[in-house]
């Protein structure tokens, strides 16, 4: 069975990123970004996708998050779209409602190489203490854009900025995870086009 890993470098006048993955993995991760609340979300989404995950990360981060975490959002797609090949076999679907506490949030995916995000929240949804809820956002279009995947994120309710991020990111290391996992039944690429 092939290796489904990919390693990818990533350098800009605002970021150097050098990123690998393996799909098939325990949920090992080392994760460094400079921001201490990403790391943590990073990490819980390599432990729920039982993806083994490497990153380092450094950005201009005395302007702000923002460039760092989009671009380790571009670059985390591009490594699973390069890993996921020419995506035989597998089940291309997933969905996943995640409760964290009083927070539950809703992720479904396909990996149909059509990238569009959807993410539905409540104007006045509440950001973690240290980490702002429209990087969120930020980091699910980054991801659907260069993964080419179709990606819709709704939380259905939450009060605590922590609980809610947290909600997003487990639920989305499980629906793709379920999207990339292998299927036996499964012959060839799953579409009537023959092609994704």
């Amino acid at each position: 069975m092939f290796s489904r890993s990919s390693r990818q470098n990533r350098q800009t006048a605002e970021t150097k990123i050098d990123l690998s993955i393996d799909l098939d993995g325990e949920g090992t991760s080392s994760i460094s970004t400079g921001i201490g609340f990403f790391d943590h979300m990073l990490t819980l989404f390599s432990r729920h996708g039982l993806f083994d995950l490497n990153l380092d990360a450094k950005g201009d981060l005395e302007v702000d998050f923002h460039h760092t975490v989009e671009d380790t959002g571009i670059t985390l797609g591009d490594a699973m779209r390069e890993a996921l090949g020419d995506k035989r076999g597998i089940r291309r679907y997933g969905c996943c409602y995640l409760p964290m506490d009083e927070t539950l949030a809703r992720v479904v995916v396909d990996l149909s190489n059509r990238p569009h995000l959807e993410f539905r929240a409540a104007p006045n949804t509440p950001s973690a203490p240290n980490f702002p809820f429209t990087l969120v956002e930020e980091f699910c279009r980054a991801l659907a854009s260069n993964l080419r995947a179709n990606i819709h994120v709704e939380v259905l309710y939450g009060r605590d900025g922590h609980h809610i991020a947290e909600a997003i990111f487990k639920g989305l290391a499980r629906a793709l995870r379920e999207a990339c996992e292998r299927d036996p039944r499964v012959k060839g690429i799953p579409s009537t086009k023959e092609a994704l």
